[in-house]
């Protein structure tokens, strides 16, 4: 990390913390509004109604972050979603979370693709974007864990009734960050003067671009399983409280930043294909494990409610990696562009998998949970090493 990089990295770890929290908060309101006799189906779209916004808004944003800057662009969406944080405790009808996380999913598709785009124009090498990426985001899995602990606490509090107001926090760190962007000194990249953004878009149509973005997809794909869904996987199936079903989560959000954070100290000591697919193996190995022990020896063995978040210590490096490999290849000029279409792809990865496990819940199938991460993780594994496999051909070219 450069030295310009360390100074600017607090705001930028602060940014995918809060806007962790927001994403996150999912799982959380999942398991409330359930118990207020919402269906899973509607709750399945809910999950919608966050990713699908920042599906859409991806491509424009990139225009929009062009003209008025990263750092500006930056302090906008957190300003918006510090005010969003705001209004939340003070409604109640289930429409409001719809435009909440409509208007929250918007506002981190422009984060997303500002602070991307702000490393990438800091560092060039591969492995130094690698560990700096998994630094970045490893703050992200802190934003899962604490916002599990925090609402976990109070919901089981004499004070439940008022959990919502936790939210006011989220606006508080909100501040703080904007404080500290509106500080740093920040360079911006050269935007595409006078060139069509779908035009553009013609020159990341290779065979290795496509399916690096199936691996985008179903990487994210598979977290959604955990991140959302597990705390219903854990109260329904497994038969615990509400609050252990959320402690149970940060420990895998624990995990996930223990791999991200060892990632980042180590990954230059290893050629990231292979790290990556050494990650694969082990995810494999423990959902072996898991299957065994649900379907040989106990269904609701409290074993498993130990074993799955230790998944996250393997599975949280497959994101940054990936992405510092091949956001490398791209120009700074492009890096925005380039950006937009992993958070669209990641996006849509999110919003079919909650589709589906809305579906899984709905209709009392969570004996086939575990199976169902299983299948998805080997999907990721054969796209996986499709990718691997063209951009080794790319190479010798």
């Amino acid at each position: 990390m450069t030295a310009k990089l360390s100074k600017i990295s607090l705001p930028l770890k602060l940014t995918f913390l809060i806007f962790s929290m927001v994403l996150n908060c999912m799982g959380l309101i999942i398991l409330q509004l359930a118990d207020d006799n919402i269906t899973y189906g509607e709750l399945g779209f809910l999950e919608s109604f966050k990713d699908l916004p920042i599906a859409f808004i991806s491509l424009f944003a990139v225009g929009f972050i062009n003209k008025t800057g990263s750092k500006k662009a930056l302090i906008l969406a957190l300003t918006i979603v510090g005010f969003c944080s705001c209004l939340l405790p003070f409604m109640a009808d289930f429409w409001f979370y719809k435009l909440w996380f409509a208007i929250i999913g918007a506002c981190f598709a422009i984060g997303k693709i500002c602070v991307f785009g702000i490393i990438r124009n800091n560092i060039s090498d591969e492995k130094s974007l690698a560990k700096t990426m998994n630094s970045v985001e490893a703050s992200f899995m802190i934003g899962i864990f604490v916002v599990n602990t925090g609402f976990g606490w109070l919901i089981s509090s004499q004070y439940s009734e008022f959990w919502k107001f936790g939210f006011l926090m989220i606006a508080v760190l909100s501040a703080i960050t904007i404080f500290l962007l509106s500080k740093a000194d920040i360079s911006e990249s050269k935007p595409l003067e006078n060139k069509n953004v779908f035009s553009e878009l013609s020159g990341f149509t290779t065979p290795s671009i496509a399916l690096f973005l199936g691996v985008v997809f179903f990487i994210v794909f598979v977290e959604q399983g955990f991140n959302s869904w597990l705390p219903s996987f854990y109260k329904n199936h497994l038969n615990v409280n509400s609050f252990f079903a959320l402690q149970a989560t940060s420990f895998l959000s624990l995990f996930s930043y223990a791999g991200r954070t060892v990632t980042a100290n180590i990954i230059r000591r290893f050629e990231l294909s292979k790290y990556y697919i050494t990650c694969m193996s082990l995810i494999f190995a423990l959902l072996l494990i898991i299957l065994g022990i649900q379907y040989f020896d106990s269904k609701d063995s409290r074993m498993i409610l130990f074993l799955f978040p230790v998944v996250g210590l393997f599975l949280s490096p497959l994101y940054p990696v990936i992405n510092s490999r091949m956001i490398a290849q791209v120009d700074k000029e492009k890096v925005n562009l380039f950006t937009s279409l992993i958070v669209i792809f990641s996006s849509l990865g999110s919003s079919v998998s909650s589709i589906i496990m809305a579906i899984l819940f709905g209709k009392q199938l969570l004996n086939y949970y575990p199976l169902y991460i299983l299948f998805s993780v080997s999907l990721l594994f054969v796209i996986s090493l499709m990718y691997f496999n063209v951009s080794k051909r790319k190479y010798r070219k």
